[in-house]
This record gives C-alpha cells, sequence and structure tokens, in this order.
C-alpha cells in the first residue's frame, strides 16, 4: 500500500449528514461529501494486510485495496477502472450496501475498519463528473437475443454483461420505468433516482433495449418469450409480501411497506398511481419490522409530517459489539441504527403484535402488544415465548408492516413449468444459473430470496457468464474472482 503507516495516522471518517431538522423537510439525499484531501487520508487507512479478508466479505469480489491505493495515490480514473472491473453499478452499491466487506476488514479486528463503501461511491461520482463512464457498445453482435425479465439490480447487470458479450439484450418490466426496488423501493433521500437514470442512459446508449410497463405472465405470456429469443433469464426479485395474520388485519389503516414506499417514490418523481392515497400526514404510525425496510418506512412517514413514529422489532435488542459466537470476519447480528431512526422515532424490541384495535366503521385506532423472549439450546432452533403479564395497547391510526419478503411470484414459474423450491424461490443450479427448462436462467432474489442488492449485482454477472457459455458454447465473461478487463 502507498501509505504503510496510514491506519496508525488518519482516525475513520465518513460523510457527515445534514441537521434533521433540515433534511427532514425534502426528499433529497442529505450526506455532505468529504473533500478529496480527507479521501486520500481515508484510502491511506487501508492496511498492507498481506491477506485482504474484505474480497471474502464482498460478494462481487472487488479488489478493494486497489482502488483504495489509487485513491491514496489521487489516480482516480485508475480506482475507478479498477472498480468497474468487478462491479457494474458501485454508484448504487456506494449508497445503499451495508458493506459487509467493512466488517471484515483486517483493520476492523481492533480499530474501526476503513470507510470502504463511501471511498467508493465517491470513486463513481469522480468518474461520472468527469466523464470517464461512457458508453461502450461491443464491436461484433452474435446474433444471439436474451430476454431479461426484471430491472433491478441483477437484472441490469446481467444485461450489461450479455451486451457486453455482443448478444441483443432486450429488458422487460412491468412498471413505467426501470429500476425495480431501487426505483420504487428505495425512497429518494437515500438515492436519487437521477442517479438511476444516469447510468440507465449509458446502458441504452450501448444498445440493450428496455420495454417498461410490460407484464410478462399477463400483457405477454412467459412462454412466447422463450420461443422468439434463444435465453430467458429471470430476475424479477422475490416481491411476494409477508403478511401478520392476526386479529383485526382487515381494518382500514393497515398497509404493506412495498404498497406506501412505491406510492411515496411516485408521489416524488411526479408519477400517478392507482388506489388509495397512502400518506402518514398528522398520523400515529407505527412500523412493524426492524429491517432496512422499516427504516425506510420511518424516514419517509417523517417527511410526510406524521404526528409520531414508533417502531417494533420482534427480535431482541442487538449489542454494539460484535456477539461471541459471530466473531470477525463472519458478519455481525448486532444493533444499528440508520440516519432515519434518528430522525424522531422510537424503536421498542422483543416486542409481539398480538391485535390490531379498530372503530366501527372499520378504522385502524390502536394494536394490542406483549413482550417476548428468546430461548436457544445448542443445536436446536430459537424459541420464542411471550412474557405474561406484558400485553400492553398502542394507540395507531396508521401501522406499516416491513416483514420482509416469502418468495418470487409464481405466474412466470407455472407458465414455463420451472420448479420452484419450498421457499418459493425459482429453482436454479448455483453451477450455471439455469433452471429445469433449458435456456430459461434465474438471477438475484428470485433465486436466492431476498438479499442485498450487492448480491443481486453479484447473481446478475455470474449468470451473464453462463448464459453466454450456453449460448456460445464459452464464455470470456468475468466470474467472481477472475477480475474483469479494465473497463469502465
Amino acid at each position: 500500500m502507498g501509505k504503510v503507516t496510514g491506519f496508525l495516522e488518519y482516525e475513520r471518517k465518513i460523510e457527515p449528514y445534514k441537521p434533521v431538522e433540515e433534511r427532514i423537510q425534502k426528499y433529497e439525499e442529505f450526506t455532505i461529501p468529504l473533500d478529496k484531501p480527507e479521501l486520500k487520508n481515508q484510502g491511506a487507512r487501508c492496511m498492507d494486510c498481506g491477506i485482504p479478508f474484505c474480497h471474502s466479505g464482498c460478494p462481487l469480489g472487488n479488489l478493494i485495496p486497489d482502488f483504495n491505493d489509487a485513491v491514496y495515490r489521487e489516480r482516480w480514473e485508475e480506482a475507478a477502472t479498477i472498480l468497474h472491473g468487478t462491479n457494474n453499478f458501485p454508484e448504487f452499491t456506494g449508497r445503499l450496501c451495508p458493506a459487509p466487506c467493512e466488517e471484515a476488514c483486517v483493520l476492523g479486528i481492533n480499530e474501526d475498519p476503513v470507510t470502504i463503501e463511501n471511498i467508493e461511491k465517491n470513486i463513481a461520482e469522480e468518474a461520472f463528473k468527469n466523464g470517464w463512464i461512457k458508453a461502450n457498445p461491443p464491436e461484433n453482435r452474435t446474433g444471439k437475443s436474451v430476454a431479461v425479465i426484471g430491472s433491478g439490480p441483477a437484472g441490469m447487470a446481467v444485461a450489461q454483461q450479455l451486451n457486453r458479450a455482443g448478444h441483443l439484450v432486450t429488458v422487460f418490466e412491468r412498471d413505467e420505468k426501470p429500476g425495480g426496488l431501487l426505483r420504487y423501493g428505495i425512497p429518494d433521500f437515500k438515492m436519487e433516482k437521477s442517479v438511476i437514470d444516469r447510468r440507465l442512459a449509458v446502458l441504452e446508449e450501448e444498445g440493450i433495449i428496455f420495454k417498461c410497463g410490460v407484464h410478462v405472465g399477463k400483457d405477454i405470456k412467459a412462454d412466447e418469450l422463450k420461443s422468439e429469443f434463444d435465453a430467458v433469464v429471470l430476475s424479477t426479485g422475490a416481491t411476494v409480501r409477508r403478511n401478520l395474520p392476526i386479529p383485526g388485519s382487515d381494518l382500514k389503516g393497515i398497509y404493506q411497506a412495498m404498497d406506501f414506499l412505491p406510492q411515496s417514490n411516485r408521489r416524488v418523481d411526479g408519477l400517478t398511481w392507482e388506489g388509495e392515497d397512502i400518506k402518514a400526514t398528522g398520523k400515529d404510525v407505527i412500523v412493524i419490522g426492524g429491517g432496512d425496510t422499516g427504516s425506510d418506512c420511518i424516514g419517509t412517514s417523517i417527511r410526510h409530517g406524521a404526528n409520531s413514529v414508533n417502531n417494533f422489532e420482534i427480535m431482541s435488542k442487538g449489542t454494539a459489539e460484535r456477539p461471541e459466537n459471530q466473531p470477525w470476519p463472519y458478519w455481525p447480528m448486532r444493533l444499528r441504527t440508520s440516519s432515519s431512526h434518528k430522525e424522531g422515532a422510537e424503536r421498542f424490541f422483543s416486542i409481539s403484535t398480538k391485535k390490531f384495535v379498530g372503530d366501527d366503521a372499520g378504522n385502524l385506532t390502536g394494536l394490542v402488544t406483549a413482550e417476548v423472549e428468546w430461548t436457544h439450546k445448542p443445536g436446536e432452533r430459537p424459541n420464542l415465548s411471550e412474557i405474561p403479564g406484558t400485553e400492553k395497547e398502542w394507540k395507531a391510526d396508521m401501522v406499516l408492516l416491513a416483514l420482509g419478503f416469502t418468495g418470487s411470484e409464481p405466474t412466470i414459474a407455472e407458465q414455463l413449468g420451472i420448479k420452484m423450491d419450498a421457499r418459493t424461490n425459482i429453482e436454479a443450479s448455483i453451477e450455471d444459473y439455469m433452471t429445469n427448462v433449458p435456456g430459461v436462467f434465474a438471477a438475484g432474489d428470485t433465486r436466492r430470496g431476498q438479499s442485498l442488492i450487492v448480491w443481486a449485482i453479484s447473481e446478475g454477472r455470474q449468470a451473464a457468464h453462463h448464459v453466454d457459455k450456453y449460448l456460445m458454447g464459452k464464455s470470456d465473461l468475468p466470474l467472481k474472482g477472475d477480475g474483469d478487463l479494465p473497463r469502465v
């Protein structure tokens, strides 16, 4: 590394936030970028550790010490080339990834880890600002055509990789704009949609066709696409929402997070939507679910002007430090506090919702909870039990269910005769990402279940290699760990 003693000289610094009272008035991103001298210092913190465990922590296998060193040496274009060699969309992951690479950082054993995610974001922004990211269409076309169903990060990644191999790629998206949950599930205060649009412009200039407003399985049958294209890739995500089947769940005022967030995003983007207007303005809101989606509901509700926002999590409150049974470099299940949590929500852990309460008109007025405790015996699944005498009624006129997803919608699988596993994910071999139907592949959440954006991009890249090999008999597209030709 360029600065062998950098980790001893500089402390970890991340982008600061604008004040809460200022940022909750808008739906814009609110981090304040670090200047280049500080980013250079942060790159200098990357140790000459010998074995970079951050590689194994990153599902993409990003060459992290290499681009950190390039930033330290102020070789920003070189850093962008290195980063794009393994990651098609670092401007997405640099904003949205929970950074498992940082949890695997060797420096993180006894100090604060390197700010890998923030460096990644700034490399991408510098590349766009300087015009280093340009459309790079293939010199030759193979004459093979591929249909990609779903335009989220997995679909976008597999499309770009297959286009680079010279295939004609058409991406089908049922919503009015591409991006999947990046566009309709992630609030603008975490990633403004112009970030997606500028990358899409590059993909389209490279020759990828996006057909939006086309619901495969309804507007066009999946078997029609199979007969029209030489290969089909399913990247439709895991979009079947988990419900809370308790008394009162049909009361008006209880909404799925993925009804609430997409509508809010459409409102910010000036788009229309069907159904009732779902807004938290002036309401006492309870968000059930403690993950990223729950956090997004909190931040959005506060920006709507909610009267109060409480967050319930059935799991126990995590510790600030690593649990003993999750040593470095593994991903630790510890307490994580998002920017939205700091904007005015109160969090409650080890709490289970027993029933919803409503008035005579069928409107939600509150809910009843009980405290719970988890017990765990070696070799057995954790056991959940209610603590007697802890029932409590809460006032609420809006509840948002952020309970995650159970699997993929079955329509396309049924039309094509594709097998699904017990969790209703598409069955596709990890060896070649192909389903039981020849020529039909699956990648992303639709194959592995609900997961991270960085895993979706990784899945898309891996699947693209195998699709290319299926079409051509061999493939030069990289697999994880191979690296890539320098390419922005």
